[in-house]
């Protein structure tokens, strides 16, 4: 046995059992519901709730028939948990610690409870005004000198529920190892933690080196000197979406539609003239090989990897699901490639387009329904008859809003790199002549305000009954975030920002 093996054999013991009596602890009937919560709470942000869903859920029932009273950080934390699990739960809980529509100044003092109460205000709807006040005065109330700590100003930075999972339990566990590992209970929580998260490192390794030996295989880059070479990004990606253990293989076939996605990018962007994107076009249109008889030398390979990766994706699910997804995925990869097209043909014509239109088709080519219509297939959690029809034009709202933000942030983080590619329009300038703003720092604001807005729209996914899978909708989530952290750099370039979150989810492990 190999000594990484062995290692990791070491770890799966050591996290069975202090899963035990962290299971056994959920089970206990004597634990009153703020235990519980803080308990849950714990275990989502050190990454390691996934072993605890039936527990998790057993409470989850319990607590939406619970009531909070007049302690804000119970009602807060109640809330959050009940939402972000898609639980129903009535924003009007809060009202109680209202007085003429707004928050009372005498909560001030509780910082627990403004803290609790400000990261449940980024989980409101439009329409839940009450949120709305919420976040305003727990913004304000925080920023008071009394209040400043780092939890404090990380929380005011970036709000956890906009955080991407991984990276967050990274985090946390550093935050979480000052503040608790003088008890007991706390540090089995730590060690589970630890423990977990480089065990699970160590698979992301293996799932990169499997994706890498198939990059190189396929032979793309070679062939395609003008393609982007970034197999480590499509991976990164993928586990900003999925992160768990079990989302193993849906990790690896996702990179690879990734990867491929870039590769036609490149072509439409940088290398196609429009007639050959026209054949191109029509060619996939008919999704036969068939159909590349006269396509250039270049795209027949382009043309080639995407078909057969997409038709091996396709035969797996069918040996083990029995679903014939072959024409959804087609369907998906249709309208990617319609997408580009539609662009091309704006920079052909010389045509500036609206920034509805910009954003809709962008969504697209950005590739967020191409990846989440594969990402439902491979995940195969709730899948029926009814929402398998929801896996093609109009897409899920939830799709869309999740594929805005990440054009949006997309654009806000590689403006410059686009530019100096080729592409001329963005939602920047967009956004600049459409609403003449005086610079550039006006537009991105502006952006900033549409994903606000968005986030609010992804969340009403979150409230009662929906036709997608909670595993799903999750992943949408997942998308909003990761785009946030991948393109959210400010001094360093997107290139440099990418390389840093790699090390740190990918080959740094924590130190035990």
């Amino acid at each position: 046995m190999q000594e990484h093996e062995k290692v990791e054999s070491r770890c799966t013991r050591s996290i069975e059992e202090l899963q035990e009596i962290t299971r056994n602890d959920l089970r206990r009937g004597s634990m009153d519901p703020m235990s519980a919560m803080k308990l849950i709470d714990n275990l989502h942000w050190l990454g390691i709730e996934h072993y605890y869903e039936e527990e998790i859920n057993s409470w989850l029932e319990k607590l939406s028939m619970w009531d909070a009273g007049d302690d804000l950080h119970a009602t807060a934390l109640r809330f959050r948990l009940l939402r972000q699990n898609a639980r129903p739960v009535n924003c009007d809980v809060f009202e109680k610690f209202t007085e003429n529509g707004r928050f009372r100044e005498s909560l001030s003092k509780d910082k627990e409870g403004l803290l609790n109460l400000y990261e449940a205000s980024y989980l409101g709807a439009n329409g839940e005004d009450i949120l709305l006040e919420a976040m305003k005065f727990t913004t304000t109330q925080l920023k008071s000198p009394q209040h400043v700590s780092r939890q404090v100003t990380r929380a005011l930075e970036l709000p956890r529920h906009l955080r991407m999972e991984r990276l967050e339990s990274r985090l946390y566990i550093e935050e979480y190892t000052s503040i608790t590992k003088q008890t007991k209970h706390g540090s089995i929580l730590l060690d589970q933690a630890i423990l977990e998260y480089n065990q699970v490192q160590l698979l992301y390794q293996k799932e990169l080196a499997e994706i890498s030996r198939w990059w190189k295989e396929l032979g793309l880059v070679d062939k395609l000197s003008f393609a982007r070479d970034r197999p480590m990004e499509c991976f990164l990606w993928t586990v900003g979406v999925l992160p768990e253990p079990k989302y193993s293989s849906v990790r690896i076939e996702l990179a690879k539609t990734v990867a491929i996605l870039l590769v036609i990018d490149d072509i439409f962007d940088t290398h196609g003239t429009i007639n050959d994107l026209h054949l191109f076009t029509h060619a996939i249109q008919r999704w036969d090989l068939n159909a590349i008889g006269q396509l250039p030398e270049y795209m027949k390979i382009c043309y080639m990897a995407l078909y057969n990766t997409t038709n091996e994706i396709s035969n797996n699910v069918l040996k083990e699901q029995g679903i014939n997804i072959s024409p959804f995925l087609a369907r998906t990869w249709i309208d990617t490639i319609e997408a580009f097209m539609v662009e091309a043909e704006w920079f052909n014509k010389g045509h500036i387009p609206s920034l509805e239109d910009y954003i809709r088709n962008g969504v697209t080519t950005a590739g967020a329904y191409m990846a989440l219509v594969h990402a439902f297939f491979l995940m195969g959690q709730g899948i029926t008859t009814q929402n398998m029809k929801l896996m093609t034009k109009p897409y899920p709202k939830l799709f869309s809003n999740s594929g805005r933000i990440l054009r949006l942030w997309d654009d806000l983080g590689t403006s410059k790199e686009e530019q100096e590619r080729g592409d001329y329009a963005s939602s920047i300038s967009l956004i600049t002549k459409e609403k003449n703003l005086a610079c550039e720092d006006e537009a991105r604001e502006y952006i900033m305000q549409l994903i606000q807005n968005l986030w609010k729209d992804m969340n009403l996914e979150l409230m009662g009954s929906n036709a997608l899978p909670l595993p799903l909708i999750k992943a949408c989530f997942n998308m909003s975030r990761t785009s946030q952290v991948i393109y959210q750099h400010q001094e360093d370039s997107y290139f440099v920002s990418v390389d840093k979150f790699v090390k740190f989810i990918l080959f740094d492990p924590i130190a035990n």
